[in-house]
């Protein structure tokens, strides 16, 4: 919002574009609220909500048949105003006959005085009006003003919009809300504070190690900031407090796992996963569970959980159809996950054979490997994010990591435990390219003595392999121009220089990488970058002289002291290269 909209007029063309894309709702802009056009017949009183804008999709995801009649929307963050309120509990109070008008309201003090003064003036015009207010959050648990409303809201909305197509009256919908609202309790963590629509930064900052725990939707600071640990502790942790302060029930609960508006569906789905593991494995029985974002706080980086006691009948009313811009899962989604075994590989498809190599040093090569990535995760992830999208330092370290998981689980040699989960568990480019690339060097790379022509042998050959699979050739700025001439520098080796033909290779392949800084891309993903790659080697020519190095110093120890340290690999050898203290791709560039 603070990038793509005018400031002044954000809102108002945010409900103007729900509006066109949803036939069922209606738009008036003056005063400003959002009308569901189609309610279902049975239906006798008006649901109205509204809130600040920021929270999207709340409350508008819920205007329609099933769910709200009429949503007032205010400023970011800001109430809407009493007379905006009015207008709109008139208009959906006037659609069909009713039997008045419920006001849906979020603990909070501008919504909870803005409400009020509208449902004074409803009840002069003779419109009978009740109110629902919603204060789930634990973190303002003993605050004199109460618990902030936060993403219950959503739960209490879906119930009563499913109560009110069934034709209940107005008394009977006030009871439930009540009752829904007493029933659930949130919780709200983040990583990174929203975007601030008036200075477009962050604000307020977290250092990388933090959560603020008990954050407000509205970007409130948590009275706690917290060391974050693995994320399922930190489900654990809020779960552990919100199971103390719901009831139990027979019936189970409704899970509902929100983002903040800058957390992505692939987070929310795993949150979701750790959440109903942790209920189950404590014998709550999960109805339904729902992950999305539901109650934004436009763009942080974070998510709340929040849990309804269900009591008789509600699971029904969750289940219920509804026509709304948001559509919640209904109880289906929370049934124990369905595992599909794997199929038995055809023979066609099988994995080739593992080479027997002797046990003596067998490992050595894979050891040195891992040692050098997690020491170059780092630098080959921001290489990556200079000339592509990133991942390059996860998909290459990873795989090594399991490769080294994969031989100690199944005594695998080095080589074989890596060209295996290169080949078959490493996804992108680099999986299949390195699967290659290990595939070749297996059983050479294993033996305690460097084989130095079979060596060169499995270079060339996994050279023509790459070529004819990637297509890239030497001068395309990809791991090719790291490889080719490491492999002429095998081949060439002289028999006086069999001792340090293994290093020979190893600075070629790290001087063609340094090569590469200077290359226009024409192959992988930094040819999609435009200029923004120049300057930078490409992260997979780096991690060929990677794999150089580490065989290097296995086969020839002695002559370590010959190759540039890990530093000067990744970020350059030469004193224009940099300090210590630059990032690698800030040093490539200086290069």
């Amino acid at each position: 919002m603070s990038y793509f909209l005018p400031d002044d007029e954000a809102v108002l063309t945010a409900c103007r574009g729900l509006a066109l894309t949803h036939p069922g709702i209606g738009l008036c802009t003056d005063p400003l609220y959002l009308l569901a056009t189609r309610p279902a017949r049975r239906r006798r009183v008006a649901l109205v909500a509204g809130g600040g804008a920021g929270h999207e999709p709340l409350h508008t995801g819920l205007l329609g048949r099933g769910g709200l009649d009429a949503v007032v929307p205010g400023a970011v963050f800001t109430s809407p105003g009493s007379a905006q309120i009015a207008a709109a509990s008139r208009a959906a109070a006037a659609l069909r006959p009713r039997d008045g008008v419920l006001h849906i309201v979020k603990n909070y003090t501008g919504d909870r005085i803005n409400f009020g003064l509208a449902a004074d003036q409803l009840r002069s015009a003779g419109i009978p009006v009740a109110e629902v207010v919603v204060d789930d959050d634990l973190a303002t648990d003993a605050v004199p003003t109460g618990r902030r409303g936060t993403g219950a809201a959503v739960v209490v909305e879906k119930l009563l919009g499913a109560l009110a197509d069934r034709g209940a009256d107005l008394d009977g919908l006030a009871e439930l809300g009540g009752r829904v609202a007493g029933a659930s309790r949130s919780l709200a963590v983040c990583a990174r504070a929203h975007t601030s629509p008036v200075g477009r930064a962050p604000a307020f900052r977290l250092r990388p190690d933090e959560l603020d725990y008990g954050i407000g939707i509205h970007g409130e600071r948590a009275a706690h900031t917290v060391r974050p640990g693995p994320v399922g502790a930190v489900v654990t942790r809020m779960l552990h407090r919100l199971l103390d302060a719901v009831p139990g029930t027979a019936q189970g609960v409704i899970a509902v796992i929100s983002g903040l508006g800058g957390t992505s569906e692939l987070e929310l789905r795993a949150i979701s996963a750790l959440v109903h593991r942790d209920l189950t494995a404590q014998g709550v029985h999960v109805h339904a569970l729902a992950a999305g974002t539901y109650v934004a706080a436009l763009d942080m980086a974070g998510f709340s959980i929040t849990l309804t006691a269900l009591e008789p009948d509600w699971a029904s009313l969750w289940d219920h159809p509804t026509d709304t811009p948001l559509r919640l899962p209904g109880a289906a989604a929370a049934a124990a996950t369905t595992l599909i075994p794997p199929a038995a590989p055809a023979a066609a498809d099988a994995a080739p054979a593992r080479a027997a190599v002797p046990a003596e040093g067998s490992r050595a090569f894979l050891d040195e490997l891992h040692r050098i990535c997690l020491r170059a995760h780092p630098d080959l992830t921001e290489l990556d994010q200079a000339t592509g999208d990133g991942d390059f330092g996860d998909n290459f370290c990873g795989g090594v990591a399991a490769a080294v998981r994969l031989a100690d689980q199944q005594g695998l040699t080095g080589t074989n435990a890596l060209a295996e989960t290169f080949r078959d568990r490493v996804g992108g480019s680099s999986g299949p390219l390195f699967g290659v690339l290990f595939t070749a060097l297996a059983p050479g790379a294993d033996r305690p003595t460097a084989d130095v022509p079979a060596l060169a042998g499995a270079l060339r050959r996994a050279l023509n392999r790459i070529t004819a699979i990637g297509g890239a050739c030497p001068g395309d700025c990809t791991l090719v121009d790291a490889l080719a001439p490491a492999a002429e520098a095998l081949a060439a080796t002289a028999p006086a220089e069999s001792g340090r033909a293994v290093t020979n290779a190893a600075l070629a392949a790290i001087g063609g990488a340094h090569g590469t800084a200077v290359l226009t891309a024409r192959r992988g993903r930094a040819s999609y970058t435009g200029g923004h790659s120049e300057g930078v080697p490409d992260p997979g020519a780096v991690a060929v002289a990677l794999v150089l190095t580490a065989l290097a110093r296995v086969h020839e120890p002695h002559l370590a002291g010959d190759l540039p340290g890990l530093h000067g690999i990744t970020r350059g050898t030469t004193p224009l290269a940099g300090t210590r203290d630059e990032t690698p791709a800030r040093a490539f560039k200086r290069h």
